[in-house]
């Protein structure tokens, strides 16, 4: 019981840290679009505003603005306290950049106050990204653009890209921008968020020289899988079957303008290649840890495939959260709800992150590792997530300890080995404004 009651105040202390920060008058003046938004006394103002789009907006307009306000004021029949014009109209006046913000300072506090978990020390991330289909409106598609997909019509896509925590399952970092944009670029502005004795992993896409120059300029590291085929000196390593082997990569041709650009020296990188084998099938990664002694190559493969909580991850916001559902037909309203699921999805897991490490110690002398399921979690979060921005601490202590409780109640066993082949058939689940789900 103590313990439980040290969980849930920590996470309580969290909340009152960010509605602080949504309260205070500095972070409306920056996140408004106008000096005169949100300076009259309104049934929707700037806090409640953020609340209300953080609480997984799925349904239409009317039935989530109804049920939100019947949750926070308590009522026993919903009532029709704010319309949807008054939505759509007051949404207009906000910045995406709010939930950036919101989501930095709660990632910053979950590093100082949490004890995330590390990797020989170093914190553990991945970048990866991803498309998402928008609605068909014209904003929407003026601004992202149209394109062909493999199944359907054409319609308007974003890219998306995350910085992930792999090891504490917290997106440190997301973007959305349109599908012009590659995702090296989009992996560069991730790195403005890298720390010195960071450990970035990378998918075989990312490779580039002036890529890995960025991030050894941030006094971090990097290990990502690379094509057999990219430079000369890894075909050369390829060919020879040596299991490691250091090497001086000059500066690629291609990199040379974006090095010139990004005010980077040009000097060869000292960097370390390395053979895992795993099942027949060879692959090659490349790393800035050169010490063999600290870092030796029997920790590579584990470490490479540390990366697919990301993908999950990717999975977890299309199927379970339905990243694809946007609620508003203007670009601001894809940004908004981008960057709102993520926030939410990270609050979540904050508060379940507590909760899991108990999990790990009392199942540990269990056949299989048991873990939260996490879809369950999000399920029970709706509803709870705007009382816990609108309650009292103590009252806001009482919701998180319940809602912890739910989620130590509802686990899974994780069996290692499963594997299920991807269906490349299965057509993608469609979303329409027009038509909005019931509950």
């Amino acid at each position: 019981m103590l313990a439980r009651n040290l969980i849930s105040n920590t996470c309580a202390k969290a909340i009152e840290f960010l509605k602080q920060i949504v309260s205070s008058p500095d972070f409306v003046a920056r996140h408004r679009q106008h000096k005169k938004d949100f300076t009259r006394q309104r049934k929707l103002p700037f806090h409640v505003l953020i609340v209300f789009l953080i609480n997984f907006v799925h349904g239409s307009y009317q039935d989530e603005l109804d049920k939100f306000f019947k949750t926070i004021c308590r009522f026993d029949v919903a009532k029709r306290v704010v319309s949807k014009a008054a939505l759509a109209k007051a949404r207009m006046k906000i910045k995406f950049e709010a939930f950036v913000e919101l989501n930095l300072n709660m990632v910053q506090y979950f590093e100082k106050y949490f004890k995330p978990r590390t990797w020989s020390g170093l914190r553990l991330l991945a970048i990866d990204g991803s498309t998402t289909r928008l609605p068909m409106e014209t904003a929407i598609a003026q601004h992202f653009g149209v394109w062909n997909g493999r199944q359907g019509e054409p319609s308007p896509v974003a890219r998306v890209s995350q910085l992930f925590d792999v090891l504490n399952k917290i997106t440190v970092d997301a973007i959305i921008k349109p599908k012009c944009i590659g995702e090296r670029e989009l992996a560069a502005q991730h790195i403005l968020n890298v720390m010195p004795n960071d450990l970035i992993l990378l998918d075989r896409g990312y490779p580039a020289w002036w890529l890995f120059k960025t991030i050894l300029s941030m006094n971090a590291n990097f290990c990502a899988r690379v094509s057999c085929t990219k430079w000369k000196a890894v075909r050369k390593f390829f060919r020879s079957g040596l299991p490691e082997k250091i090497i001086d990569l000059p500066v690629h041709a291609t990199s040379v303008a974006q090095c010139k650009h990004m005010g980077l020296d040009t000097a060869p990188l000292k960097l370390r290649l390395l053979r895992i084998e795993n099942e027949g099938n060879v692959a090659v990664l490349i790393t800035s840890l050169t010490d063999a002694k600290q870092y030796p190559i029997n920790l590579f493969n584990e470490l490479y495939h540390c990366r697919w909580p990301i993908e999950e991850d990717y999975k977890t916001m299309k199927c379970r959260m339905e990243l694809e559902n946007f609620s508003g037909k203007s670009a601001l309203s894809v940004y908004q709800d981008f960057h709102a699921k993520v926030f939410a999805k990270n609050l979540v897991w904050m508060m379940a992150f507590s909760v899991q490490n108990c999990l790990d110690e009392d199942t540990s002398f269990k056949q299989y590792r048991y873990q939260i399921n996490f879809t369950q979690a999000f399920s029970k979060s709706k509803g709870v997530m705007a009382l816990l921005f609108h309650d009292t601490v103590r009252r806001i202590r009482s919701l998180i300890a319940d809602l912890q409780y739910i989620f130590q109640r509802t686990v899974e066993p994780v069996r290692p080995g499963r594997k299920y082949p991807r269906n490349h058939k299965a057509k993608p689940r469609r979303y329409f404004i027009q038509y909005k789900p019931i509950g």
